[in-house]
């Protein structure tokens, strides 16, 4: 099964959600891993590029997410840098604790992909 229909399958959102969702935390994970280790976790997911292409931008959020920082208290934590990508998941029409919800799913489906090193390359950008 591949990314797309596991986070569709599994959390109940459209396919455009899961694309743009995906590429959100994609960004992420190429912003916090770099080039190399973002390119171990690419190399299994061969559309990464397009779903990169498919995220809302995530910008211009600094009052919204320091003002959720409260609500969201325990639904984010321990998502660290994910936290900031709220507001591109409330474009998406998705509430903004989802980011916790696609980050399981994401993980999974790296770990089915290249086993625990990739999974845990992957938990490097929850951190």
């Amino acid at each position: 099964m591949d990314l797309i229909q596991m986070l569709t399958s599994q959390l109940n959102v459209d396919e455009s959600q899961a694309k743009g969702g995906a590429g959100l935390i994609l960004k992420a994970a190429k912003d916090k891993l770099g080039g190399g280790d973002f390119g171990k976790l690419a190399a299994q997911l061969p559309n990464a590029d397009a779903l990169m292409q498919a995220a809302p931008s995530a910008g211009g959020l600094g009052g919204l997410v320091s003002g959720l920082g409260g609500k969201l208290g325990g639904k984010l934590g321990g998502l660290g840098a994910l936290a900031g990508l709220a507001g591109g998941f409330e474009k998406l029409g998705l509430k903004p604790e989802m980011v916790g919800k696609f980050a399981p799913v994401m993980m999974d489906f790296f770990k089915s992909k290249g086993g625990q090193g990739l999974a845990d390359l992957f938990k490097k950008v929850m951190g």
